[in-house]
């Protein structure tokens, strides 16, 4: 079992609340996602494990388990080519669950125009795998599902 901790402040909504269909049918796996708090902020690890994908709007991190989690820091943001994001790992580094992996500003995000809304997704996971997901306020650090 696995537990996966929000990555950042905010509301934890559901996938069905991302404006986005590609998420919010669950084609990329099971999970939830956060409406961020509207203030500069932290997104954290919410796995222990290696970064094997890092870019300023987003993450994979896989356990040693090789268990994969991605987080999406808002909808449409590659598209600011970083502008608003800063790195605070790299990709390759080993992390714990609840380290900063990006500072960001959901609040700049969202005067752009876009979603600052963030899916956290357990890729490759079988439905059904994901349970307990957290409902209503979250802060970063705090339990969001377990991943069976």
């Amino acid at each position: 079992m696995t537990t996966v901790l929000a990555p950042v402040e905010g509301v934890a909504v559901g996938l069905s609340a991302v404006p986005d269909p590609v998420f919010s049918a669950g084609m990329v796996g099971p999970g939830t996602a956060i409406d961020p708090a509207r203030e500069p902020g932290k997104a954290v690890a919410p796995i222990t494990g290696k970064i094997m994908k890092l870019h300023p709007h987003a993450y994979v991190i896989v356990g040693d388990d090789g268990k994969g989690v991605l987080v999406h820091l808002g909808i449409d943001t590659v598209q600011l080519k970083g502008k608003g994001f800063e790195l605070l790992a790299a990709e390759g580094d080993r992390v714990r669950a609840g380290q900063p992996v990006v500072a960001w500003d959901p609040a700049a995000i969202e005067a752009g125009g876009r979603s600052p809304v963030c899916p956290v997704v357990a890729l490759d996971a079988p439905t059904g795998a994901v349970t307990a997901m957290a409902g209503g306020p979250v802060h970063a650090g705090d339990e969001l599902f377990l991943w069976d």
